[in-house]
């Protein structure tokens, strides 16, 4: 099996050599890390995650895979059979042997939207409930004392969750400035309407696990029908701490969380606040939520390099719920 000199510096670092390795693939789906599973002559299957080599970025994209070390460790143990991976060894210096990497265990299973259509109603319903379940006890792990990215890579952790969200939206806003990325708003437009809404995120006091990716490729499923099971979470790399109801966005991606059910029914068992109440201030933040998502995503399309239908995709989906997200804003604040 040939291994690339990087891969094979990596997992020397935990005794490997390449005579030991049977399969080496790389994955797709992802937008930023390279990774590549990785099977072993004893059976034992690895997944391995390294940075892309230079390049243009978003500024909280620097040292992404510290936040996914930290969630991955953050959230071990939460479950009888965690669906988490485990952290095999990760090295976090670029300017180390072998450079930034991480080494975890594989999770089985697909993700959700390669299954979903064979999945009965029954049985959907069952595995939303299970994964609110499951995010409800990701939400019952206290934060450090802080708010924000582990990376630091917008700064320490701040104090308040208003200091933490104010400084990660306006970051995104001046890549915006600075990539000439196209938005449905004027990036000054866009911060006015935010910090205008900021003082409703003083409703939040206590730092929490979010990991902020949860859309279905994020999750895997597996085993047989009418036996299959929350098999994954992975890509935890853009996790920070900070409000728990950031996870609905995803979670809900181009969707209303408040339609989902079974997923709240769920949520509500395990998660510390129990049931979900959809109020006015948890409305606003949500919709604070979703702008910051769906700027990301506009503006990422500039350094990812993006063009013909995906560019064109990005616009048509994305730019009217930034643009609707906005509204709701005021709109929750106000009922």
């Amino acid at each position: 099996m040939s291994v690339d000199s990087t891969l094979s510096t990596v997992l020397g670092s935990v005794g490997v050599p390449p005579e030991l390795v049977v399969s080496c693939d790389p994955l797709t789906g992802g937008t930023y890390n390279a990774v590549t599973r990785v099977g072993l002559t004893d059976g034992r299957r690895w997944v391995v995650k390294t940075p892309p080599p230079g390049g243009s970025h978003l500024a909280y994209e620097r040292d992404l895979l510290v936040n996914e070390v930290t969630f991955y460790t953050a959230a071990a143990g939460l479950a009888e059979e965690s669906v988490i991976p485990g952290v095999v060894r990760s090295g976090l210096d670029p300017a180390g042997p072998g450079g930034a990497y991480v080494i975890m265990t594989e999770r089985p299973g697909q993700p959700w939207h390669e299954v979903g259509g064979a999945l009965a109603d029954a049985e959907g319903r069952r595995l939303r409930a299970e994964l609110g379940r499951i995010v409800g006890r990701l939400h019952s792990v206290p934060g450090p004392g802080g708010f924000g990215y582990p990376s630091a890579a917008l700064g320490p952790l701040a104090a308040t969750w208003r200091g933490a969200f104010t400084a990660m939206t306006d970051a995104v806003l001046t890549d915006a400035e600075r990539y000439g990325a196209r938005l449905p708003r004027t990036p000054s437009d866009i911060r006015r309407r935010l910090d205008a809404a900021s003082p409703v995120l003083d409703d939040v006091a206590r730092p929490a696990l979010v990991h902020f990716d949860l859309w279905q490729g994020n999750i895997l499923v597996a085993g047989e029908p009418g036996a299959r099971r929350i098999g994954g979470i992975i890509d935890g790399e853009r996790m920070f701490w900070g409000d728990p109801a950031a996870d609905f966005v995803s979670l809900a991606l181009f969707g209303d969380i408040e339609e989902d059910e079974d997923f709240l029914t769920g949520y509500g068992e395990s998660a510390p606040g129990g049931p979900v109440e959809f109020d006015g201030s948890l409305r606003a933040r949500i919709a604070l939520y979703r702008a910051y998502l769906y700027l990301i995503m506009l503006v990422e399309t500039v350094p990812r390099k993006a063009s013909g239908e995906q560019l064109e995709w990005t616009w048509n989906e994305v730019a009217p719920r930034l643009d609707a997200a906005l509204d709701d804003v005021g709109h929750a604040l106000r009922s």
